[in-house]
């Protein structure tokens, strides 16, 4: 497995790195969906149709009205009028809660490890205002110097802008900075953009391939030379 050396910083993509929605974004939209008379969705649909939404979407800058066109086409078929003419709100509310989310089981012990070697930790986001809230209400704000997000610097990654944004406020040089995500379009390719290093995280990934790992357990032993 690839080593990174000279590491001074390490930045983490937050949704589907460290956080996940519990027990999964078409279970809390069924939730939300049936105190509006929506019975019986099936979460496995509605996760379905997230997923081919997901893939679809373009110029996604994660605002409000970004989700709410989404989650239209996730509803697609399946309700008249849309979600967002009717209980969008309290859907795009629920996401701030943070009981709609775990930590991945591998997120504490690798930030602890990280934390006790004195690397600077930090966050490189696309998301909206809630994140920050959520971060802090997730126990998980105490971890970070830097939060960086992308509705607040106005690029979204892979753009390399929000990364080096990121290494500027925590004083290090993007070659000294590690990036992991969960996205190789967004997470790796853009921080390599930036001249940062990059990792991928997969936790469902079968053996072991160069540039990816399968728990951030391993981080702590794969990053050397502080």
């Amino acid at each position: 497995m690839q080593l990174f050396t000279s590491i001074r910083a390490v930045t983490f993509d937050v949704g589907g790195t460290l956080i996940h929605p519990w027990p999964s974004v078409g279970h809390l939209y069924a939730e939300v969906a049936e105190k509006h008379g929506l019975k019986n969705l099936s979460p496995e649909k509605l996760n379905k149709n997230f997923a081919a939404a997901w893939r679809l979407r373009r110029n996604f800058q994660h605002t409000r009205e970004d989700w709410a066109a989404l989650v239209d086409q996730v509803f697609a078929g399946l309700c008249e009028p849309g979600p967002d003419q009717t209980f969008f709100p309290e859907l795009y509310q629920r996401f701030a809660e943070a009981d709609a989310w775990r930590i991945h089981d591998d997120v504490l012990p690798a930030l602890d490890a990280l934390a006790s070697r004195d690397f600077r930790l930090s966050i490189v986001s696309n998301w909206d205002h809630r994140l920050r809230p959520l971060l802090h209400n997730l126990a998980l704000e105490r971890y970070f110097e830097t939060i960086v997000v992308s509705c607040e610097v106005g690029f979204s990654k892979p753009s390399p802008v929000i990364f080096e944004q990121a290494v500027r406020k925590s004083g290090v040089t993007a070659a000294h900075a590690l990036h992991v995500g969960d996205s190789f379009a967004e997470d790796v390719l853009g921080a390599r953009s930036a001249g940062f290093q990059a990792v991928l995280i997969d936790r469902g990934a079968d053996g072991k391939t160069d540039g990816t790992i399968r728990t951030l357990r391993d981080l702590a032993t794969l990053i050397s030379g502080h």
